[in-house]
């Protein structure tokens, strides 16, 4: 290809000289006749106070006026000729537009108090139209321009945001409700789980034992899991995620998106592939396996493939990007639970360098707790606990063990740590053959592969411990009573 051609290909722009000229979508008729309704039956504003906002209007003097209306209807008085004369007499724009003989027009031009809330829809409906233009010659815009040190990536994603939140933001049913509707749901609720079969009404884990004591996983809950390295954190929520993303396969199916921060989406499924086949992940990974091994892996990945689980493995990912992708998820596919592996790892959105890490954890768990209300689902984050733990002679975690604890204690509805006694037991073996050995052994055949999930914050119940099975091998949970313990 010649210089030239590639000039002619890179340089191409939409041209100027376009023979069609499109209009921008406002309807200034529609709006002056709303206005003129309000003027005249303060009652047709009762039909779209609710939704419609000054800004919504195209005119400028139409956004006054009815800035002028809202603030005084909301002041318990009367909107009409007079009382918004009074109010705009100094306004440079309104006398510039006719004054009081604006308003007389609006008058003449004005439609009946049961079509006001239709006529405010299209307001409306017309505002969200320029603001997509806006937003599109914004993209536009901002993807001819490769000199911005933002990739084409988090163009996507701001994109994204801005669309959901344009929506988000002015939703016809949002605001306060009666109470007779929100007691009305949560009788509903209180039916539901009167009539449930078993003792559980949230989103089942598959860890019974677990589920009894937490009644399941609750919508809009966060949901932390801490405790130290080894304890078990990334196989505790593996579990949770495939236990889940499979329970209903026959039926409904759950859909689970696992943000994995730390480990690749390979990594990962390695660990899920090791606990359904129960099979030591290192072996597989190195691939010391006889065909008895292999014929297993085959088999369990056949069931792997079935699973409704979506992995995320991009690294230090923001509370923005984990919203949009969580939001684009459930728009196209539905979602059920939200799992990120870890908290401490998430992108604060603060660029400050002398931003305090605290306030930055705080953010991070309250943008999760809001998404988890936003989407009404539960989200479940993993957390690391400070070095203190290991100083300590009881190791067991306290909640003033959570790195940054405050923010995360607060923001959470339900905190569980993993401890499995075990690893430290197996950290003090004494010397073979003195009877503090066989001490220690038989300390460690009452702790060997028991784990205890210590809940340690339940805003819906009371505090408490349960006991699980966990085979470091497969790393995997499982129920006491599955494996021949008490």
């Amino acid at each position: 290809m010649s210089s030239s051609e590639s000039n002619k290909l890179t340089n191409v722009v939409p041209s100027k000289n376009l023979n069609l000229i499109r209009e921008v979508p406002v309807n200034t008729g529609a709006e002056q006749a709303l206005l003129g309704a309000i003027l005249s039956n303060n009652l047709a504003y009762e039909k779209v106070e609710e939704f419609l906002e000054p800004e919504y209007f195209s005119s400028k003097i139409n956004r006054i006026i009815f800035k002028s209306i809202k603030k005084l209807i909301s002041n318990d008085q009367i909107a009409d000729l007079n009382t918004i004369k009074v109010q705009l007499d100094g306004n440079e724009e309104f006398l510039g537009n006719g004054g009081l003989s604006y308003l007389l027009k609006l008058c003449e031009n004005t439609v009946s108090i049961i079509n006001s809330k239709q006529y405010g829809e299209l307001i409306y409906d017309l505002y969200l139209r320029r603001r997509l233009i806006d937003l599109g010659t914004n993209l536009i815009n901002s993807s001819y321009n490769t000199e911005e040190d933002s990739s084409s990536r988090i163009l996507i994603e701001k994109t994204e945001q801005n669309l959901f939140n344009l929506v988000q933001n002015n939703e016809f049913d949002h605001g306060p409700e009666g109470f007779e509707e929100i007691i009305q749901r949560t009788v509903d609720y209180a039916e539901k789980a009167f009539k449930k079969s078993d003792e559980v009404i949230g989103l089942k884990t598959g860890l019974n034992d677990f589920d009894k004591k937490i009644g399941g996983l609750h919508k809009s809950d966060l949901i932390i899991i801490a405790g130290r390295p080894s304890m078990g954190k990334t196989a505790f929520a593996t579990n949770i995620a495939s236990n889940i993303s499979k329970e209903f396969k026959n039926n409904k199916s759950k859909n689970v998106l696992f943000f994995s921060l730390e480990m690749s989406s390979e990594q990962l499924a390695t660990r899920l592939l090791g606990e359904l086949a129960e099979i030591s992940s290192e072996n597989i990974r190195t691939g010391n396996l006889s065909k008895k091994d292999f014929s297993k892996i085959l088999s369990s990945s056949d069931d792997l493939k079935k699973l409704n689980l979506f992995i995320d493995d991009t690294p230090a990912l923001s509370i923005s990007s984990i919203r949009t992708r969580a939001r684009r998820l459930k728009r196209k596919l539905g979602l059920d639970l939200i799992i990120l592996d870890y908290l401490q790892l998430v992108n604060g959105e603060s660029k400050k360098m002398n931003d305090n890490r605290v306030q930055e954890i705080s953010d991070i768990t309250r943008g999760l707790k809001a998404i988890a209300k936003e989407l009404d689902i539960p989200v479940i984050a993993l957390s690391q606990l400070s070095r203190k733990v290991e100083d300590r002679e009881e190791k067991r975690p306290q909640l003033a063990d959570l790195r940054e604890s405050g923010a995360i204690e607060q923001d959470a509805d339900l905190v569980v740590f993993l401890y499995r006694e075990e690893y430290y037991l197996a950290r003090t073996e004494p010397p073979e053959g003195t009877d503090k050995h066989e001490m220690w052994t038989n300390k460690m055949e009452k702790v060997h592969n028991i784990a205890e999930a210590i809940i340690a914050k339940h805003r819906h119940g009371p505090i408490s411990k349960v006991k699980l099975h966990f085979n470091p091998s497969w790393t995997k949970f499982s129920d006491l009573a599955e494996n021949n313990y008490s």
